[in-house]
Order: C-alpha cells, then structure tokens, then sequence
C-alpha cells in the first residue's frame, strides 16, 4: 500500500538536476518537466527489494521509475545524461550544473543497475509465492471488485432476467473515484514531504560540519586574541619604561629623539594589534550568524517532521475509513443475498401455489 513506502523504502543517494521527458510525438525534442531544477533520488524498496528514482515538482511526481537491469544511463553532453524506461513509455533526461555532478550520478546508476541485477536473479531462486510484487495486486483487485455492481438473477422457467440498480452504480463509482483520489494525493505528499526532508537533513549536515569549523576557528581567535592582548601589555610595560627613560634623560637631545622615534614605531605596533582585534572581533559576529542559521535550519526540520506525523496519521485514518466502507459494503453484500435466496425460495412457492390453483380451476 502506498501509505507504506515511506517505512520500506530509504534514499541512497541526491542530486539537483533539470529534468526533461521525451516528445511523444516527435521522439526527438525534449519537453521540460521541471521549471527549476529538483532533488533527483535513488530509492531502495526493501520489502519488494527493488530500486527506483523519485524525483517531485511542487505536488507531481515527475520522475517515478522503476531500474532494472537492461536500463543503461548515456552521456550524450559534459553536463547532460538520460535513460528510457519501457514501462513508462518514455526518455527521461536530466541536466546537471556541473560534469562532475553527472559523472556521480552515472556512476551511481551503474552500481544500483547492478544491485538491481543480483536482486533479481536472487529473486528468480525463490518460490514463485514468495515474490513480493504478488502484493501489488491487491489494490487493483479492490477497484474491480468495487466496479461490479450487485446483479439480481430471477429464474423462470426457460428464461433469466438481469437487472442492475443504478442507484448503485453511481454509488460505488464515486467511491472508487474518491479512493482513487485519496490514494494518489497521499502518496504525492509523502513523496514531496519525503524528499523535502532528505533535502534538509542534508542541509542540516552541512551547517552542522560548518559549524564545528567555526567553533574550531573561533577557539584559534580566541588565542590568537589572548597572545594579542599579552603582546599588547608587554609594549605598553616597554612604552611606560622608555617614557620613565626619557624623564631621566631629559637632558640629552639624541637620546629623546631615539625615544620619540621608538614611541612611534610602538604606536603603530598597537594600532596595527588594535585593527587585529577588531577583525576577530567581527569573524565572531560572523560565527553568532552561522548558529542562529543552523537553529533556524533545525526548527524547520522539527516542523516538517510534525507536518509529516500528522500526515501520517491522516492517511492511517483514511485507510481505517476504507476498511470500514469495505466492511459495510460486504455486509450488504450478503444481506442483499440473503434476500435473493429468501425471494427465490417465495416465488418457487408461489408457482407452486399458482399451479396449484390452475389445476383446481381446470378440474
């Protein structure tokens, strides 16, 4: 069921890509499908073990495929790539900013196409039984079952009757229509929400890592600042001693003029250290920038989780919904059959009771 995937499957690897599909008229052009570029995601089923790239537009899936082993990836440009998909009927092709970032996605493709391969020749060993794409059936067999409405047989002797009530037809096919809709829109959103997600956990890495760069450069400032301010006071011991010098020697002409020169050689000193200060000072300021980004970044991954758990629930609360309408629905099956046999069993005594009569009529 779909409401499932996000607990069987898992991302392995993303990428931002311009997507593009196939003319299907032409075969030739390609038709953007996205107007920006998206996360590109490969995606590991565990329960069917089976491989896929998802990538979402907004609320569409624009990518939904399926890798087997006889796909191949092509570079037809340094910073383009695509690959056809039979069971969508389609070319799909991506566009990267970079040629580095499409030789990692292609290299990517080879080695989940080769997973792909050994998880199906291991699934080949197994008993048919066992396959886990039997359980993919098991919605489409729903909506046929929820097409077929209730027929009413009525046997004469040497004809039948068929009537189907309309009233029913319209009934269970806006059901269908609705559990259709229902299903589509929830496996939309968790794919938006799911891909949103990997997009900020990645993000939330980065910051994290800059983070700990900045905490390691800020403890550098740190001493380099300390060492500033020992040096600074050691000039200053110096500049109290040379002016206590210069008191003695008041007298002597060249000897003052020595000490304003190295007064001045010690001032500049200090304001060149004073400058230096202020610069770290600031790289600081700029450290309190990068922890109130990462708290943010943390804050809106804490909204979207509980955005998702709410979805979550949403769709658990559909789907208790759905087996409840199923139940009512298998219910007045069998009430509507069991009316059937009580009437069949009243009509063959009526035609008993009718025969009878005929008989006595005609003696």
């Amino acid at each position: 069921m779909y409401p499932l995937h996000r607990e069987r499957e898992q991302p392995i690897f993303s990428a931002r890509a311009h997507v593009f599909q196939i003319d299907p008229t032409t075969k030739r052009n390609w038709i953007p499908a996205s107007k920006h570029s998206v996360t590109v995601s490969f995606f590991y089923d565990a329960t069917r073990n089976v491989y896929r790239i998802i990538s979402v537009g907004g609320t569409k899936a624009i990518i939904n495929s399926t890798i087997t082993p006889n796909m191949t990836f092509t570079k037809t440009s340094q910073k383009f790539g695509q690959w056809a998909d039979s069971r969508a009927n389609t070319v799909y092709g991506l566009g990267f900013s970079s040629e580095q970032q499409l030789q990692q996605f292609s290299e990517r493709f080879k080695e989940v196409k080769e997973a792909a391969r050994l998880a199906r020749e291991k699934s080949q060993d197994k008993p048919e039984l066992s396959n886990p794409a039997l359980s993919i059936a098991a919605p489409q067999d729903m909506m046929e079952d929820l097409q077929s409405p209730p027929v009413l047989c009525i046997n004469g002797p040497g004809e039948e009757k068929l009537y189907r009530s309309q009233s029913a037809d319209i009934e269970l096919s806006s059901e269908k229509e609705r559990i259709k809709k229902m299903l589509s829109e929830g496996s939309i959103c968790e794919l938006s929400w799911e891909a949103e997600l990997f997009t900020l956990q990645d993000s939330n890495s980065k910051l994290v890592a800059a983070l700990h760069e900045a905490n390691a450069n800020v403890e550098q400032w740190k001493k380099q600042l300390s060492a500033y301010q020992e040096e600074t006071e050691r000039l200053r011991e110096q500049v109290a001693e040379l002016e206590a010098q210069g008191a003695r020697h008041a007298a002597c002409d060249i000897g003052k003029d020595e000490l304003n020169q190295s007064l001045e050689e010690l001032e500049a000193v200090l304001k060149a250290k004073d400058e230096e200060i202020h610069h770290l000072q600031s790289k600081k300021c700029d450290y309190n920038e990068v922890e109130q980004e990462r708290e943010e970044a943390v804050q809106r991954l804490q909204e979207v989780e509980s955005r998702n758990a709410e979805l979550e629930r949403r769709v658990h609360a559909l789907e208790q919904t759905l087996s409840n309408s199923l139940d009512e629905r298998s219910r007045a099956e069998n009430e509507v059959q069991r009316i059937i046999d009580i009437l069949d069993v009243k009509i063959f005594d009526l035609t008993d009771l009718r025969q009878s009569l005929a008989t006595l009529v005609h003696k």
